[in-house]
């Protein structure tokens, strides 16, 4: 019997490999965390969201899906039973240390697809590390799943009142994947007690959670920040289809931007 082609690398064999980097040069690394998210939801949920983004992307961009890093930068969930986490250097070298390994093997466009908030910041600065020692035509850079969604659709989905964790759109999107990995039973609602901002929240969230180790397990009892019981399978594919086109327009925007203004 022979074998089913896959967009996994880990499931190609080497001689697949060198056939796939005859025509293409993309692999898209899926990037999360192996945290708590709530008492419904699976500790795997950031990666596998990005996971499942990756799978159905790397088909129309011409790539691979490289093995996850389910292992990043979870500190301000620090409390929580459900938490394994490694120290910012550590995630960052590991970052550049993978940028160096693709390009080795012949990639030249080198995706860390991101569905881990906290991670975002180190990606990058990693990537820009690693880019000192990179030929010109390689490429490295994070983007988030999410970033290509659309603000009025994203508000929806990811918000303030819609919650940003183990909330009903991370819960549904695990129902669409595999919904073995939540129980419905435990789903909850549960918001943290922000005061009332007189500014834009991002750089407020910024000094809170990224400051201090434990800082969601302060903000919130069960780890849940938002509505969960609202979510659906239905749900879960409706915003795991607008995170792919998202994805796939910063991709393609990406492109044009490498082309207009190519090194010199």
């Amino acid at each position: 019997m022979s074998k089913p082609p896959t967009v996994f690398l880990a499931e190609m064999t080497n001689a697949e490999v060198e056939r796939f980097l005859t025509d293409h040069h993309t692999v898209i690394v899926p990037v999360g965390s192996t945290e708590q998210h709530g008492p419904h939801l699976a500790l795997s949920a950031d990666v596998l969201i990005p996971q499942e983004v990756a799978r159905r992307v790397a088909p129309k961009v011409g790539a691979v899906v490289a093995p996850p890093l389910s292992y990043a930068l979870s500190y301000p969930h620090v409390g929580f039973k459900g938490l394994v986490h490694i120290r910012i250097p550590t995630f960052m070298a590991l970052v550049e240390d993978l940028c160096h390994a693709f390009a080795t093997v012949g990639f030249r466009r080198i995706v860390f697809l991101n569905g881990h908030y906290d991670n975002t910041y180190a990606i990058a600065y990693a990537c820009a590390n690693a880019a000192y020692g990179l030929a010109p035509e390689v490429k490295a850079f994070p983007i988030n799943y999410w970033d290509g969604i659309p603000a009025e659709v994203a508000s929806q989905y990811m918000s303030l009142a819609k919650g940003m964790h183990a909330n009903a759109a991370e819960t549904a999107a695990v129902l669409a994947i595999n919904p073995a990995l939540v129980d419905m039973e435990k789903a909850n609602a549960e918001f943290p007690p922000f005061p009332d901002f007189t500014v834009e929240s991002p750089p407020v969230h910024t000094a809170f959670f990224f400051s201090a180790p434990g800082s969601v397990y302060w903000a919130t009892k069960s780890g849940t920040w938002g509505d969960a019981r609202e979510a659906t399978p239905e749900m879960g594919e409706r915003y795991l289809k607008i995170a792919v086109d998202g994805t796939l327009a910063v991709l393609d925007n990406i492109e044009k931007t490498f082309r207009a203004m190519p090194p010199r």
